[in-house]
């Protein structure tokens, strides 16, 4: 009858210079190393466009989206600091408008990373590269508010219109649509719910 010989257990040992054991489960802290990609400077990607098209566009792109964080957050300054008889529909309108201008942001941003391109990102780089005057600390009479937005709506849709006719003449038709059906007419839209707050006319009384 033959038998079948058992070989012994052999047990695996990870080294590690870990007293604790933790090996491959400790975290990589502290890790530092240089950019990947320098900001202002773009990667060729295949999608049929050329270096210098997508270059262009990321320059104005970053531009109309630095200008559009700004918009957004003033957005929020004043939703949070608006006073007076009509502070309930303005607060709840300056939160609806900021929640569109949060998802632009996020679009243009995108578009300009899949252009090769980098994307302005945090608030102190926002701050030195937009157009949009810095409104003071303070809180404003809600007319001034809505002036406010007006102005820098003005300024992103000038930028944007621009933006879409250059994109349309380079080819690049992916930044031409989102600037013409996304920024463009959600600004439009938000300027035309602005003004009309501004319009002076009897609440109860007809003249």
């Amino acid at each position: 009858m033959a038998t079948t010989r058992t070989q012994p257990r052999q047990e695996v040992t990870t080294t590690t210079s870990r007293p604790d054991g933790a090996g491959r489960a400790q975290p990589l802290l502290r890790q530092q190393t240089r950019e990947i990609q320098a900001f202002g400077t773009v990667v060729r990607l295949p999608i049929g466009l050329d270096e210098s098209v997508c270059q262009a566009s990321v320059a104005a792109l970053n531009q109309i989206l630095a200008d559009t964080m700004t918009l957004r957050d003033l957005y929020k300054k004043h939703h949070w600091q608006v006073a007076g008889p009509t502070f309930y529909q303005l607060h709840l309108l300056f939160d609806k408008h900021f929640s569109e201008q949060t998802e632009l942001v996020d679009e243009i941003a995108e578009r300009i990373q899949s252009l090769g391109g980098i994307s302005i990102a945090m608030a102190a780089d926002v701050a030195e590269t937009t157009h949009i005057p810095r409104p003071p600390r303070g809180r404003e009479e809600p007319p001034v508010q809505i002036l406010r937005l007006l102005e820098a709506h003005e300024i992103v849709l000038k930028q944007a219109r621009q933006a879409a006719r250059d994109a349309t003449a380079a080819g690049d038709d992916g930044t031409n649509d989102l600037l013409v059906s996304d920024v463009i007419r959600t600004n439009e839209m938000q300027v035309w719910f602005l003004s009309e707050h501004l319009v002076e006319v009897p609440l109860a009384r007809a003249d």
